[in-house]
C-alpha cells in the first residue's frame, strides 16, 4: 500500500511538471485562450486510453498508481478547465467558452476512443 502512494506522488511529480511545461508552450501559442489546458485533457485521454488498453492486456496493473492515477493524474486538468470556462465566461467571452466546453469534451472523448483502439491494436 506504501509502495502504491509513493508511485503516486512520483507519477504526480512529472505528470504536473510536464503539464506546466505545455502549458507555458501553449501560453506562448495562443495567448489568452487555455489551449494548453485543452491540449493537456486531450493529450491525457488519449494517453489514458492507450496505457489502460497496454496495461490490461499485458498485466501491467501494478503500474496503474504510477502511470494512470499518478502521471495522468497529474499531467490532466480538468479542475483547472472549469476555472478556465468560467474566466472566458466572466471576461465576457461567452461563445468562446462554450466552443473551449464543447471541444474539451467532445476531443476528450474521441481521443479516449482512439487510445483505446490504438491500445488494443498494439498491445494485443
Amino acid at each position: 500500500m506504501t509502495h502504491n502512494f509513493l508511485q503516486v506522488a512520483l507519477g504526480g511529480a512529472i505528470g504536473a511538471s510536464a503539464r506546466y511545461g505545455v502549458n507555458i508552450l501553449a501560453g506562448r501559442i495562443s495567448p489568452g485562450f487555455p489551449l494548453g489546458t485543452l491540449t493537456v485533457n486531450v493529450l491525457g485521454c488519449l494517453a489514458m486510453g492507450m496505457l489502460a488498453s497496454l496495461l490490461a492486456l499485458r498485466g501491467g496493473q501494478h503500474l496503474a498508481p504510477l502511470l494512470l492515477t499518478g502521471v495522468l493524474g497529474g499531467f490532466t486538468t480538468f479542475s483547472a478547465f472549469a476555472l478556465d470556462t468560467m474566466t472566458l465566461w466572466e471576461r465576457g467571452a461567452g461563445g468562446q467558452a462554450i466552443g473551449y466546453v464543447l471541444a474539451s469534451v467532445l476531443l476528450s472523448l474521441v481521443a479516449v476512443m482512439a487510445g483505446l483502439a490504438i491500445g488494443r491494436g498494439v498491445f494485443a
